[in-house]
């Protein structure tokens, strides 16, 4: 029986054995970096997915009358081009005066009317050299009044007393000259008595002389050479007064025109300048506005399809945004000069009758009528664009355009199959870039890059 205890006592209980600690940690350690790796991995997949340019063919969309196809008549698209709606006058409106912005009363999307107020900038200094322009006026004027109204009797009084005072003196100057000049003789003064007497005399002479010029300008009254001064200088404050008082009024920036607020640059409390400095420092001006009833689609036509166009030539305006929205149009503007670089010319078209649906800066597609039309027939229906696409390019009623690197998903109307293609009655006007046999993967707005 003691044996058999004995034995027990020495055998191993490995129910009783612990995992040290430092085990657990470096096991939680070994799982965490296991776990960041795979995230990492994960995002940089996730990365790669939205990144990545998918590889697209891309085709020309043409119409029948650009195509040469037959029975084209006269009234058709003569060529369709693509590009962005511009205001044709944008207006960044500035401050004429440095200051701190107060007050600012519009947003950006409002309405303004001409000469509606804006912005008004601090204008505790302006107010103050208004007021010290119009102290300088005020005592110039004062000044020359006084030289108009001349001398006041009681300054001619003053002046006549003063000159009898000065002419009694000489008398008795005189009259003691005499005696001290007889005594001398009589050898009673002596010759300096004599000297002492005529100098007193000679200075009465002097002030007698002196008063009586005082007294003829105290009567005749100042000099017209004068008073013309001081008219000059009155001028001159006058002219600073008007330019004190227009500084103060460029404190409230005004609408130079009727049209929509497109950006709102400044806030309160921060600095206006009368150039432009920086985003982070002052601003060179508050707001840019625009008349937008007055739009222009802004083309760069190659120069190969350039002579397809002529002043003045009508067309038909389209938004990408809204495709089933058509304006009538007509070119404006012409540059006198093509692009080297891009092989164009830019051509602005007016749109004649904008609305409320279209925005400076959207993507916009202009069909180019030919100069005959078919009597009887409006603009809209003779520009109809037929159009053909390959069967390939079409998947679930709609296709994918590229556009600046990426495809863009338009939904479209197939009117019916023939040997050309597919017809498509409405989405496509002519002159896009039509992706053809797109991949499964391809959604609105990935990126693409062509084969």
């Amino acid at each position: 029986m003691g044996t058999t205890q004995d034995l027990n006592s020495l055998r191993i209980d490995r129910s009783m054995k612990n995992t040290p600690r430092e085990s657990r940690w470096a096991r939680r350690w070994i799982v965490i970096g296991i776990l960041l790796f795979l995230l990492l991995g994960a995002v940089r997949t996730i990365y790669s997915y939205l990144n990545k340019e998918i590889p697209v063919t891309v085709v020309r969309v043409t119409n029948a009358a650009t195509a040469g196809a037959a029975g084209a008549s006269a009234g058709s698209v003569t060529l369709n081009a693509t590009g962005y709606i511009i205001a044709h006058h944008k207006i960044q409106v500035a401050s004429k005066v440095v200051g701190k912005v107060a007050w600012i009363g519009v947003e950006k999307g409002d309405r303004v009317k001409q000469g509606q107020v804006i912005v008004r900038l601090e204008d505790d200094e302006y107010r103050a050299q208004l007021q010290q322009a119009k102290g300088q006026l005020l005592s110039l004027e004062a000044r020359l009044q006084e030289l108009l109204n001349g001398s006041r009797p009681e300054e001619v009084a003053v002046a006549k007393a003063n000159l009898a005072q000065a002419q009694a003196d000489l008398a008795n100057a005189k009259v003691n000259l005499n005696r001290t000049r007889q005594l001398a003789d009589a050898k009673v003064f002596s010759s300096q008595a004599l000297d002492d007497a005529q100098a007193r005399y000679d200075a009465a002479a002097a002030r007698v002389a002196s008063l009586e010029r005082s007294f003829e300008l105290v009567r005749i009254g100042p000099r017209q050479e004068v008073i013309e001064q001081v008219r000059g200088q009155i001028e001159q404050a006058k002219g600073q007064v008007a330019f004190s008082q227009t500084q103060l009024a460029n404190t409230v920036i005004r609408a130079p025109s009727t049209g929509t607020i497109l950006e709102r640059i400044v806030e309160k409390g921060e600095f206006v300048t009368t150039s432009f400095v920086g985003e982070k420092g002052a601003k060179g001006y508050v707001v840019s506005m625009a008349d937008l009833n007055d739009l222009q689609v802004e083309l760069d036509i190659n120069q190969n399809d350039f002579a397809k166009l002529g002043p003045k030539q009508k067309g038909i305006v389209t938004a990408d945004a809204y495709p089933d929205r058509k304006y009538d149009g007509f070119i404006e503007e012409i540059s006198p000069e093509a692009n080297r670089q891009k092989a164009t010319v830019q051509v602005k078209v007016k749109v004649a009758n904008p609305d409320e649906y279209l925005r400076p800066e959207m993507n916009a597609s202009v069909a180019f009528l030919s100069e005959d039309k078919p009597s009887g027939q409006g603009p809209l229906t003779a520009a109809r664009p037929v159009i053909f696409v390959p069967a390939t390019a079409v998947r679930g009623g709609a296709v994918f355009v590229y556009l600046n690197g990426r495809a863009v998903k338009k939904t479209v109307r197939v009117g019916g199959s023939t040997q050309q293609g597919l017809r498509i009655e409405d989405g496509l006007i002519g002159g896009e870039d039509l992706i053809v046999n797109p991949p499964a993967e391809l959604q609105d707005g990935a990126k693409v890059k062509r084969q």
